[in-house]
């Protein structure tokens, strides 16, 4: 049997370096390399399957003689168990890294990194923000495999107090999360498919906005809008919301550039509609002659303008609760007696009395739903299909909701 442990310390204290390398051997595969610039690295070699292989264990005096022993010993016996030391060792330095790379900031910051590539600026700020003042104050010394339903719950407790909306982002935020942990191998499972996010965060009340759908009152109405002393701004922007079921934020901030004179047309950029899938195409709708009258007339105060509808400066859009409070002032603020109507309730208005007045069934469930912008969840997500045809078909219901309101001046 060879001989082991050859080496004596003095030995290798007082090893020279030389012009090439050379080598103390010590037995059982252990040697000790000299390096020129005078670096003394122990080496260790042995066969494994036939195939000769070599790794080191550092340099002396970091690892000394007895650890670099007791180091060849532990690879003897994995040999001796059929255990290749090498590929042994590569897969205890790759758990230790996936456990390093599991730590919960380290996960969530190649997770945002991730992201980054495929959102907006803003809305991965605005990530980053959730995880940073929210989430990684409980989270941030924990592996992930080591996080509890509990302390998922406890963070979404606490927010569904504070922000229901961010409670809600937040359950949104934490599954994607785990699903990539569980992808790279950081965890075994998904907490959050475990428990259902009504079940934690409470479902937003829906909120109805006040409408009127009495004829007799929705006269008093138009011919008080059509009738207003106030400015011109915003007598114009409650003529266009009764032709026109836009949402308050996209009517108040028109800009000229939407609108085709020629083509009797507005478009607004999809990401300024409340959907803003790229599937979807900008929003477009036909405008009537009486709409185009209404614009005309406004063009000649505010068409040196961005904005169609200014407010008191003259140049920033006008207020969304500009309108409101004029509406409010025009008596028509009796939730109770069906006259009360903001800016926003002129689409439920026109929903409502559409399908009433509709007999015929000239106007497709679909085509009132499209004029308003309101798309099923399933549906943003895939292409808008026959993009032109529901412009073309626009024209008829604009048409006759249009010659419907003016019937009443």
């Amino acid at each position: 049997m060879a001989s082991i442990n050859i080496l004596k310390d003095i030995q290798i204290k007082q090893a020279k370096p030389k012009d090439k390398n050379y080598s103390f051997n010590d037995g059982g595969g252990l040697r000790l390399k000299v390096t020129p610039g005078g670096n003394k690295i122990w080496e260790f070699y042995y066969t494994f399957n036939g195939k000769r292989r070599e790794t080191t264990f550092k340099s002396y005096p970091i690892v000394t003689l007895e650890n670099a022993r007791a180091k060849r010993d532990e690879f003897l016996d994995l040999l001796a168990k059929g255990i290749d030391p090498i590929s042994k060792n590569k897969a205890i330095k790759q758990t230790q890294l996936i456990d390093t790379q599991g730590m919960f900031l380290n996960v969530v910051k190649e997770w945002l990194e991730r992201e980054k590539d495929r959102l907006t600026e803003s809305t991965y700020k605005g990530k980053v923000n959730v995880f940073e003042n929210d989430i990684n104050p409980v989270l941030k010394n924990k592996h992930i495999k080591d996080i509890e339903i509990k302390d998922i719950i406890k963070i979404l407790e606490l927010k569904q107090l504070q922000a229901r909306e961010v409670a809600s982002k937040i359950f949104n935020y934490l599954d994607n999360l785990f699903r990539y942990a569980v992808l790279k191998g950081y965890c075994e499972r998904n907490l959050l498919s475990d428990i259902r996010k009504s079940d934690i965060v409470k479902p937003k009340k829906v909120r109805h906005f006040p409408k009127i759908t009495d004829e007799k009152i929705l006269k008093e109405l138009i011919n008080s809008i059509y009738t207003y002393k106030g400015s011109l701004s915003l007598r114009n922007v409650m003529k266009v919301v009764l032709h026109i079921p836009l949402r308050a934020e996209n009517l108040c901030n028109l800009k000229w550039h939407y609108i085709s004179f020629d083509e009797k047309s507005l478009t607004i950029p999809r990401n300024e509609m409340k959907v803003k899938n790229d599937n979807l195409d900008d929003f477009k709708i036909p405008l009537t002659n009486e709409v185009i009258n209404i614009l005309n007339e406004q063009k000649l105060f505010t068409g040196h303008q961005e904005f169609i509808f200014l407010g008191r400066d003259n140049r920033s859009p006008i207020n969304k609760e500009s309108p409101n409070k004029a509406l409010k002032i025009l008596g028509f603020n009796d939730e109770e007696k069906g006259r009360k109507i903001r800016l926003h309730g002129f689409r439920g208005t026109f929903r409502s009395l559409i399908d009433t007045l509709d007999t015929e069934n000239k106007f497709s469930f679909e085509l009132k739903e499209r004029i308003l912008d309101h798309h099923e969840t399933n549906e943003t997500v895939r292409a808008y299909n026959h993009k032109a045809n529901y412009y073309e078909q626009f024209k008829p219901l604009m048409n006759f909701w249009s010659d419907y309101i003016i019937n009443f001046i």
